[in-house]
């Protein structure tokens, strides 16, 4: 009887740890942000650049950046007011305040009173990129720009951002 405690209590042990240890356990939380649900936004936003989650920058960013799509970046992305609309009330409803996942929560407390409208100006978002030196981003033909989130984040279109999916093209995986 005691080996079989002990051997029990050894099992036990083992698969808990091997639990901790694994590095996929976040992925039982579900995505770091919310994806993309909106078939319009994938296709007006998306046909251009990766379609950013809406809980990757607050309400205000996201009114500020659909307020001037006559100069998005330096790009004309102007849109019909019915178009323009509908996807403001997506950007919105699921901006960062709403997302309701613990990276969007990050993002907000990093912002003070900031509310930019590049996603890579968000402080959260570029401490996370910091240990990364910038040429390795601006000579990499396949990045150019952390703005290209899909290039190194291999799950990123489905909300993952998690270390263990990023392969920087032409280096290999990251870790800090």
């Amino acid at each position: 009887m005691n080996k079989m405690m002990l051997a029990l209590v050894a099992a036990v042990c083992l698969a808990s740890g091997g639990a901790i240890a694994d590095d996929d356990w976040k992925s039982h939380r579900g995505p770091d942000v919310p994806p993309v649900n909106n078939t319009l936004y994938q296709q007006e936003c998306g046909s251009c650049h990766f379609a950013y989650q809406p809980g990757l920058l607050p309400t205000e960013s996201w009114l500020k950046l659909m307020g001037s799509l006559s100069d998005h970046f330096s790009e004309n992305a102007e849109l019909d007011g019915a178009t323009r609309q509908q996807l403001v009330s997506y950007l919105v409803a699921n901006a960062a305040e709403h997302a309701g996942t613990r990276r969007s929560a990050k993002i907000l407390r990093s912002l003070n009173k900031e509310m930019p409208v590049r996603i890579t100006d968000v402080p959260y978002i570029r401490r996370q990129h910091d240990e990364i030196p910038s040429r390795l981003i601006r000579t990499n033909a396949a990045l150019r720009s952390l703005s290209n989130c899909a290039a190194c984040h291999t799950r990123a279109e489905t909300g993952s951002y998690a270390e263990r999916d990023i392969l920087i093209p032409g280096l290999g995986r990251w870790e800090d």
